[in-house]
């Protein structure tokens, strides 16, 4: 079974639903086998690479641009700030960041290092007002995370989210009564509680007199970013605008791992040398063995075992453990962590994981962007982040949703 992958794991390299592996394969699309002794679907490793370097072609050419220029200027509030992966791509995408809310001291101290001129509120969101920015912010922007609410009554009200963070980014979103509030989170949140989350803060944000629109899942790759990350984007629209929101287009072009760590179209140069996390000697005894694109699978049998335990007899493709990035191919969502077991990011040459330049380039985070605190910390601001440039071209999307607001209330005038 070493030439076979199953369905599974394909359908994580690929980022495709097993469903619709399935359909493929009824329709001659891209065929299965069948594994002799449980008739399940299987495919050979060697097709499934020849499809996902097709799959993620770098020939193709974009004949369209998401940019659009900002007719007036634009102020943002963000919440829930972090290391600012967002906030930049806003800049880029021209809105003007007028206050950031962070609980993290590090994630602060990065923030106030790279932008002295941004006004930096470090602390818990729940002693903040933020009334003094009352019809004067356009939009409201927080990665809040996602927590469970109380479902007290047949409608979760503002009420049932307080001691939520979510309810702190309502709170905020009520007092400054901006146009446009965005929020964003994990994949995960379309599955939480069974959709009821999801639901609930619908429900809120309708209540304090927003129409949230069909919420979307981005995949980062699609928009300028060499890895395969996904997030969730709720958009609210103040209920007296009949101004559209538009999500941003996706382009065609798939960036790979050699085009964040080495000169590119999306860097003018090789990434900078930096200090990075180290794999003890074992890790590194195992992760020799295993090739680029490869994972625990690649290693010999008796070092599969040894190396994977009990997890070794468990089902799932665990396509994360032992895994080595290659240079042709998107990087898996990077971590907190470089170097847990569970999702290992070995760099395509040398058996260690990746330095911390090489990680904020995976996230397009400029150069020049410098991040506080020690090595762990470092880690965790990049790993949380929002991707630069996918914060760019939802950027681009408010500056195209605004322009049109406002250019309708000047007709009006």
């Amino acid at each position: 079974m070493e030439e076979y992958l199953s369905i599974g794991e394909v359908s994580e390299l690929l980022g495709k639903s097993k469903e619709t592996l399935r359909r493929w394969d009824r329709e001659g699309k891209f065929s299965a086998v069948r594994e002799p002794m449980s008739n399940y679907r299987v495919y050979r490793k060697s097709e499934v690479q020849n499809l996902f370097s097709n799959f993620i072609s770098q020939d193709i050419k974009e004949t369209f641009s998401n940019f659009v220029e900002a007719e007036n200027e634009y102020k943002v509030l963000e919440l829930f700030a972090g290391a600012g992966g967002l906030a930049i791509g806003m800049e880029k995408a021209g809105l003007k960041c007028v206050a950031l809310n962070e609980i993290d001291k590090f994630a602060c101290k990065t923030l106030r290092q790279n932008r002295p001129n941004w006004n930096v509120l470090e602390g818990d969101i729940k002693v903040f007002d933020f009334s003094e920015y009352h019809n004067k912010v356009d939009v409201v922007t927080g990665g809040f995370p996602c927590q469970a609410f109380s479902y007290a009554g047949k409608k979760l009200g503002l009420a049932d989210a307080r001691g939520t963070l979510f309810y702190e980014f309502a709170r905020v979103v009520k007092e400054v009564n901006p146009p446009i509030c965005i929020g964003e989170n994990v994949r995960g949140l379309l599955s939480h509680e069974n959709g009821k989350t999801l639901q609930g803060m619908i429900s809120i944000l309708n209540e304090i007199g927003y129409n949230v629109i069909p919420v979307q899942v981005l995949k980062a790759i699609n928009y300028n970013v060499p890895q395969k990350r996904e997030r969730l984007i709720l958009v609210g629209i103040r209920k007296d605008i009949a101004q559209k929101y538009e999500y941003p287009k996706p382009y065609n072009k798939i960036y790979h791992l050699k085009d964040a760590l080495k000169k590119s179209e999306l860097f003018n140069c090789n990434v900078p040398k930096s200090d990075g996390a180290k794999y003890p000697k074992s890790k590194i005894e195992v992760l020799d063995l295993v090739p680029q694109k490869g994972y625990w699978r690649d290693l010999p049998l008796d070092i599969q075992k040894s190396f994977m335990g009990g997890s070794f007899y468990l089902g799932g493709g665990k396509t994360g453990i032992a895994r080595r990035i290659g240079w042709d191919e998107p990087c898996l969502t990077l971590t907190c962590s470089p170097a847990q077991k569970q999702t290992e990011r070995c760099h395509p040459e040398e058996t260690r994981p990746f330095t911390v330049r090489e990680y904020a380039r995976i996230q397009t985070f400029p150069d020049e962007w410098k991040f506080e605190g020690s090595l762990a910390q470092q880690y965790k601001q990049i790993g949380n982040a929002v991707p630069v440039n996918l914060g760019k071209e939802v950027g681009y999307s408010i500056v195209k949703f605004l322009n049109g607001y406002y250019d309708f209330l000047n007709s009006k005038s």
